[in-house]
């Protein structure tokens, strides 16, 4: 009979020894959650996230030590109309006054009015540790609290760095921690109406916040390697989540599906490890290559995602294998209870000959080549924006303005430019030069004062930096315009190109470079466009690889990777409709910053093609099963489509939700990326799979299983079931 597939084995020994196999899960998700909680995050440096001239800009800086100063402003404008000055001035004095006895406050400066006398500033230098400030406000916003009532005739707010980072991180906690409580319930919700049953609903959940857990603690152990970010753990969540529900969706319910057969507990284990355990290896091996990919970005934050994705698909393939055979043997016929009426027989006669899907399928069948000229024709359609795709940074103007942080940046631009939009100028040369380096600072700043592309120069002259050691210096030079606007990366390129060349450019033995928001957007975007067809070029060879060596066929291989292909296409055509315009902008609740999020299109194209690939090995694993059977190939793909039609509907359902959760989010980036995974998922799992794949596969025949020698078919598993004639086939003739 040959040796069994290894999936079998695992499964075998957790079904005969299900409390060792739950024990020792339990143990090595508490060793991986503890031991990385004791060993502590490394997080990325500034050093480790340097990009470009900007990250050179950045690093430089660093080199200077310059001392760092959390710095706060008073501001003070009219309620409405113009500004009353005396009433200002008044204001002006209290609050100096005011905050040189307020507790966490090092310096005071003199009152500023605006060039235009719509606003008086008072600029505030706290005391400790500029990354703590924003937990260190409290004194200094009951101080201003107290100036505004001491004061009603103006309007006093408290503006800077740690107000508004406080503010942003109150936003985003709020709406992370929004997402994470819905996604659990909706996801059990979606399980529940699948299975009908809450045992059932609830396995795939446990399992995948298990080894969500576990995943985070060896990605905290990995940080150590190789530093992480902030991010890791929400995209941990959210991929794991999506497979570990996949996964065990499709395990049990084929082991369903096999006990109602009539087959018993253990050989319906045996069964689904050595089929939909088989797709689950295949599928995780296949999202780990797509996530690799993110390491060829040479970044570290994609770096850190690809460290942290890879870990919890891992895991959850180790758990599908391993304790999921354990818990379903253990439950037996009760992983079937309690049942929900309705939904149990809903989900019964869902189990029995399929309606639905048949009829989807009759035009592919019946008529394919239309019907796959007709569906890759609305998807190529539906690509066609994302050949005018921009690529930005958001900026300040593109946070949530539900604070009155925010509110208050906004009149603080207005008023003081300088304190608006600003370009980074560093520069490193010997100390001998510091001087030389200084009248070319100083040059350069006064250029850009008298060119309507950069902000005027303050009255007191350029404020430059210079290191203890006088071999760094540094000089802010602002522009009136946001940071996204084309008008700032015009000013951007008539710096880097015209201005600092006429200036330090004259200079010997000097180092320099430019960064900033505006900087740090461009410069990322183009390090983007540079990598993303090597990481498309790597993740789409590997995966053909796979592909190929797993179904034996180059055909089936070359498909997937086109289907992926196109699926993506699909979803950068539609965020650039929805993002790139104005016409969503309502029932989405955005402001549209008129291009993607720089990282986005990269992101989404490995978690994408990733994820993909679970519905697609689950899928033409189902029709492999029935072509070794003998059943002819359009009906193959019938009774593969149909077979397979409720758990992939299921399972995409589950992750549609779970991303249109995070597109509830308040920032943008979060907005475009949920929309734009739970758009592609949709379009994969119902126009993909069950329109243009059927389409393919009945067009190409038996080419579909077409491999060069060394790839031909081995026999037939020992546990295929031969006497099974494919019941779903209602439509195929």
């Amino acid at each position: 009979m040959g040796k069994r597939p290894m999936t079998v084995r695992v499964a075998r020994w957790s079904a005969e020894h299900p409390w060792r196999a739950i024990a020792l899960w339990v143990v090595f998700v508490a060793v991986c959650f503890v031991g990385g909680s004791a060993a502590g995050l490394k997080e990325a440096t500034d050093e480790d996230e340097a990009i470009g001239e900007a990250g050179r800009a950045s690093v430089i800086e660093i080199a200077g030590n310059f001392d760092e100063f959390a710095t706060e402003n008073v501001l003070i404008t009219a309620p409405s109309g113009q500004l009353d000055r005396a009433a200002a001035d008044a204001a002006a004095a209290d609050a100096v006054t005011r905050m040189k006895a307020t507790e966490g406050v090092a310096s005071v400066a003199d009152p500023v009015q605006a060039r235009d006398g719509s606003a008086v500033l008072v600029a505030i230098t706290m005391t400790g540790d500029p990354d703590t400030a924003s937990d260190r406000l409290a004194p200094l916003q009951a101080t201003t609290t107290g100036l505004q009532q001491a004061h009603p005739d103006v309007r006093v707010e408290q503006v800077g760095g740690p107000s508004i980072n406080k503010a942003l991180d109150d936003t985003l906690g709020d709406d992370f921690k929004r997402a994470e409580m819905l996604s659990l319930p909706v996801t059990l919700l979606i399980l529940i109406v699948a299975f009908g049953a809450l045992i059932a609903a609830g396995v795939p959940v446990l399992l995948a916040m298990s080894s969500v857990f576990a995943a985070m603690g060896l990605s905290t152990l990995a940080s150590h390697l190789l530093p992480s970010t902030d991010t890791t753990n929400s995209v941990i969540l959210l991929i794991g989540l999506a497979v570990g529900v996949d996964y065990s969706l499709f395990y049990i319910r084929r082991e369903r599906e096999e006990r109602a057969k009539g087959r018993g507990h253990l050989d319906a284990v045996e069964i689904a490890a050595e089929t939909s355990g088989h797709a689950v290896v295949v599928s995780g091996i296949a999202v780990m290559i797509a996530m690799a990919g993110l390491f060829l970005a040479t970044d570290v934050v994609f770096s850190s995602l690809a460290v942290g994705s890879i870990l919890v698909v891992a895991v959850s393939v180790i758990g599908s294998l391993t304790v999921l055979p354990a818990i379903l043997a253990k439950l037996g016929r009760w992983v079937d209870r309690p049942r929900v009426p309705l939904l149990w027989r809903l989900s019964a006669r869902r189990s029995g000959a399929p309606k639905f899907w048949p009829a989807v399928l009759r035009p592919a069948l019946r008529h394919p080549l239309v019907t796959l000229l007709v569906s890759v024709g609305l998807l190529l359609a539906l690509a066609v924006p994302a050949l005018g795709m921009k690529m930005k940074f958001p900026g300040m103007e593109d946070l949530p303005r539900t604070t009155p942080a925010m509110q208050a940046y906004d009149r603080l631009a207005a008023a003081f430019p300088s304190n608006g939009t600003v370009h980074f100028v560093a520069v490193q040369a010997p100390a001998s030069k510091a001087d030389d380096v200084k009248a070319a600072l100083t040059d350069l700043a006064s250029r850009a004062g008298n060119d309507p592309l950069f902000a005027p120069v303050e009255e007191s002259g350029p404020e430059i930096q210079v290191s203890a050691d006088r071999t760094v210096s540094t000089l802010e030079v602002a522009t009136p315009y946001a940071s996204r606007a084309d008008e700032a990366s015009e000013s951007l390129d008539k710096l880097r190109d015209q201005l600092i060349p006429a200036t330090l450019g004259k200079l010997s033995g000097v180092e320099y470079a430019v960064g900033g928001d505006v900087a740090g957007s461009v410069d990322y975007a183009e390090h983007i466009r540079g990598k993303l067809p090597l990481v498309m070029g790597f993740v789409m060879l590997l995966t053909f690889l796979v592909m190929a060596l797993t179904f034996r066929s180059v055909v089936v291989a070359l498909t997937s990777i086109l289907l992926n292909l196109l699926s993506v296409a699909a979803s950068y055509g539609l965020l650039v409709l929805v993002f790139q315009g104005t016409w969503a902008e309502g029932p989405l609740g955005f402001t549209s910053m008129e291009s993607i999020v720089t990282w986005l299109p990269l992101f989404l194209f490995v978690v994408l093609f990733g994820l993909s690939m679970d519905y697609h090995v689950f899928v033409v694993s189902r029709i492999r099963e029935a072509v070794r059977r003998g059943v002819p190939n359009k009906e193959a793909v019938a009774y593969g489509i149909t077979s397979s039609a409720g758990v992939v509907t299921s399972a995409a359902i589950v992750m549609v939700a779970v991303f249109s959760i995070f597109a509830t989010l308040s920032t943008i980036d979060m907005k475009q990326l949920g929309i734009g995974l739970a758009a592609a998922i949709l379009l994969d799992a119902t126009i993909i799979r069950a329109v243009v794949l059927p389409s393919a596969m009945t067009l190409l025949g038996k080419a579909n299983w077409w491999a060069p020698k060394f790839l031909r078919e081995r026999p037939a598993p020992r546990h295929a079931d031969t006497s099974e004639e494919p019941r779903e086939l209602i439509g195929v003739r």
